[in-house]
């Protein structure tokens, strides 16, 4: 027997509650940070805590469902850059910029993505897993071809662009720290500072 339009309704609902609440999140993480509570977040979007909390046990699940699209757009980016024709120093200077801009999504993401970096029991620890391994790919080529020095790892690649996100993500950080903290990073891992200036961001 087929299920009853009754039996249908609360998944529908279930949908359109967090999908309101993504949307909401969204919103207040674009403005205020994710410094903003989850009670706040549910007091926003006009649903119980338990709501919340039935859908996203914690803030990092959260941000794992608001960072989908923007994971997303750098995979593409990503793909992209694996089409190019440069060499793999550029290729890793690419990827680097790309996964700083993906870093600087939400005001402040860099401390989640440091803690989840350090355990294994954040939902964010995949994505960063994920991450680093692909900076290490294309460090790797770059290292195989001279490009990058071989005492560096993608993992330290990888900390230096959050770094990089946590320094200049900030309100108060003058316009052009990143762009000097972006040139640092490319010293420290270039086998040659004499390398082709890198156009800003």
């Amino acid at each position: 027997m087929a299920p009853s339009s009754t039996a249908r309704t609360p998944r529908k609902d279930a949908q359109e509650n967090r999908a309101h609440i993504l949307v909401v999140a969204g919103q207040a993480f674009d403005t205020e940070g994710i410094d903003v509570s989850m009670d706040a977040i549910a007091r926003q979007a006009g649903v119980g805590s338990a709501t919340l909390y039935r859908n996203f046990p914690n803030k990092d699940a959260l941000l794992v469902a608001l960072l989908a699209p923007h994971h997303d757009k750098l995979m593409q980016e990503k793909a992209a850059i694996d089409q190019e024709d440069g060499h793999s120093g550029h290729k890793l200077q690419r990827w680097i910029d790309a996964l700083g801009h993906w870093m600087l999504a939400y005001d402040g993401l860099s401390e989640p993505l440091r803690d989840a970096w350090s355990t294994t029991t954040s939902p964010l620890r995949p994505t960063c897993a994920d991450l680093i391994e692909t900076t290490d790919r294309f460090l790797r080529d770059a290292q195989t071809e001279g490009f990058a020095r071989p005492n560096f790892s993608g993992q330290d690649v990888f900390l230096g662009a959050l770094a990089i996100a946590w320094a200049s993500g900030r309100s108060t950080t003058h316009p052009e720290t990143r762009n000097a903290l972006r040139n640092l990073l490319r010293n420290g891992w270039a086998v040659s500072l004499a390398a082709p200036k890198l156009d800003d961001a």
